[in-house]
């Protein structure tokens, strides 16, 4: 009997020889076949483990692929034994190396001669290296026709950052990472030759939630990418057109190169380096501990403005061209109403800005013209922000990131709190049932923006559900044991039927916290620079 010991050498960053190797030590029957090149085999062996260890034992190298120098949690070591170590860092030519240790998301690495072949659904990565681990099977190639090659490695990875939701990955289309012999006259030729690492994601699932775009996509995108410098390629399974001109601005500042359409492009794209999949945190997070370079939410907000103003410094420049034409037309005498109206405008003293984010439908608040009344009535300039699904991300940033105070009812739209200077208030109305998600989603993300957050749950009789149900019901006294039933019911009930009547005796305690706290570092601000 045959006792093969093989570990899983690919996820503790070792090589093919590392694994054969064990096999040698751990398999008697080696011995006696083949006594003569034992001593040789082994020898070999030991000097490619020294060459595979040495990073480890003497630090990392520059001569190391930059593809993965972002570090990630060793969940394996405990207390002080934790350490931020990069898996799969060590990885040589010909081998693809997986992590499949995160609860959220799958990430595999690529690195040597790394072919796409869309029609199959597959990348290549083709090997001339001799290796004893190989499975005879047939594999695609450009003509059609099944031809038996020596295939080293068969990964299968979907890359889309929702690994624990079954429901939603079983709509994403799966990749096959396929390490093989590089025969002569088998591999299919390169149409298009990059010089530069490649990241293939998908943009699938819940594209199309402003919140699922960010948190699933364009954050991971940047955990992923950020570190090469803009020197990357982008390749996107269940490409769609409008969501890369929505966030054209942004890919453009994490890459030089246009995206790759991965089904729409049947051309053979060929790499040296490769990641399947995305890196991801926590929710609206980049976690500065898990990063090589220590960047944090910050440094993405960072990206978002450096992205955004050279559209809005357009829109500016627009408005003020609509202005002066305007002006000449009019041309206003010294006593004018217009001319007295524009110098009282002059000398109005500063007022802190608050933008509400209203809704449309379920969850808005009903009485938003009172809202806007007492705001005012403290001292705030108050503008109303509708976003739509077409409204330019570029404008609705200009808007937010030139407010004080941002409030909106719980929901997708709070994403846009990334949209605001750090420093900056955000209250968020947090609709019965909808405690855990307000906080969990939104709340803890913004702190870690640095804004400062103002929960306010509303109280029973503040919401639609009260005109429903009686007064002692769970819906009303206890919503954690009916979201306890399940999604569905938290769905029907807490999000698609519930409106917001605020009580404003109340409410207004949190607008005056607010007015107070900004206008305190208004002040602050303003003593600074004239010392």
């Amino acid at each position: 009997m045959v006792h093969y010991q093989r570990y899983n050498q690919f996820k503790k960053g070792g090589d093919e020889e590392a694994g054969t190797l064990v096999f040698v030590l751990t398999n008697p029957g080696f011995y006696k076949r083949r006594r003569p090149k034992l001593f040789s085999f082994l020898l070999l062996s030991l000097i490619s483990c020294s060459f595979i260890l040495a990073p480890h034992f003497f630090g990392s190298s520059s001569a190391f692929s930059h593809l993965y120098s972002f570090g990630v949690q060793n969940e394996d070591l405990d207390g002080d034994m934790a350490v931020n170590a990069p898996l799969c860092s060590s990885i040589s030519n010909g081998t693809i190396c997986c992590d499949r240790s995160h609860h959220r998301t799958d990430i595999c690495f690529m690195k040597g001669d790394v072919r796409t072949h869309s029609p199959s659904s597959s990348i290549f990565l083709y090997s001339s290296k001799i290796r004893n681990d190989f499975i005879n099977a047939p594999s695609v190639i450009d003509d059609g026709e099944e031809e038996g090659n020596d295939e080293f490695q068969h990964e299968k990875v979907k890359p889309y950052t929702r690994k624990w939701e079954t429901s939603v990955m079983d709509t994403i289309d799966e990749l096959d990472l396929i390490s093989k012999r590089a025969t002569l006259g088998v591999h299919h030729a390169c149409d298009v030759v990059h010089d530069v690492p490649a990241v293939f994601f998908s943009t699938g699932g819940y594209t199309g939630n402003v919140y699922h775009e960010f948190n699933d996509g364009i954050i991971p995108l940047y955990i992923t990418s950020q570190h090469f410098n803009k020197k990357v390629v982008f390749v996107i399974l269940e490409y769609h057109n409008w969501w890369v001109m929505k966030y054209g601005d942004i890919l453009s500042h994490l890459s030089d190169y246009p995206a790759i359409d991965f089904s729409g492009d049947n051309r053979t794209h060929c790499f040296t380096e490769a990641i399947v999949g995305l890196r991801i945190h926590d929710e609206l997070t980049v976690d500065s501990s898990l990063m090589s370079d220590n960047k944090s939410m910050v440094d993405f907000r960072n990206l978002l403005d450096k992205a955004y103003w050279p559209r809005i410094r357009g829109l500016i420049e627009d408005e003020e061209r609509e202005a002066q034409e305007k002006k000449i037309s009019l041309r206003p005498t010294s006593g004018s109403p217009l001319a007295t109206r524009k110098r009282m405008k002059h000398h109005q003293p500063w007022r802190p800005k608050l933008v509400i984010l209203s809704r449309n439908g379920s969850r808005a608040i009903t009485s938003e013209n009172l809202l806007v009344k007492a705001a005012e009535e403290i001292g705030f300039q108050v503008n109303i922000l509708r976003p739509e699904k077409t409204t330019e991300l570029a404008k609705i940033y200009r808007e937010l990131n030139s407010s004080d105070v941002m409030i909106g009812v719980h929901g997708a739209a709070m994403t846009h709190f990334m949209f605001m200077k750090p420093g900056s208030v955000f209250i968020q109305v947090i609709p019965l049932g909808t405690d855990w998600a307000a906080e969990t989603y939104y709340g803890e993300p913004a702190k870690k923006l640095g804004l400062k957050y103002m929960g306010y749950k509303i109280m029973p009789n503040e919401s639609s559900l009260y005109d429903e149900y009686d007064k002692d019901d769970p819906v009303l006294r206890h919503p954690s044991s009916v979201n306890k039933k399940g999604w569905e019911y938290t769905k029907k009930i807490y999000l698609e039927r519930q409106m917001v009547r605020l009580e404003f005796g109340r409410f207004r305690k949190r607008l005056v916290r607010a007015y107070n706290y900004i206008t305190r570092l208004h002040r602050q601000s303003h003593l600074r620079r004239r010392q």
